[in-house]
């Protein structure tokens, strides 16, 4: 038995229809070219311009981890 369901979306990749399991794509292998169209930037979500304190250049870096063995 198949999990598609009639009247559902379809699969943005692909344009077949969804399976449940996958939702909301059609399969592995769509959601698996979806993932890495957002990590290489090719999707990207639109934001303003920063502001000066959200840029990072006033940030202090994090302190490095303790090595507890380190005498």
């Amino acid at each position: 038995m198949s999990s598609r369901v009639k009247g559902q979306r379809k699969c943005p990749i692909c344009g077949s229809a969804t399976e449940e399991r996958w939702r909301p794509f059609c399969s592995r292998r769509c959601a698996d070219i979806d993932l890495a169209r957002w990590m290489s930037g090719r999707y990207a979500i639109p934001g303003g311009d920063a502001d000066a304190d959200e840029d990072g250049d006033k940030v202090p870096p994090a302190p490095l981890p303790r090595d507890e063995n380190a005498e």
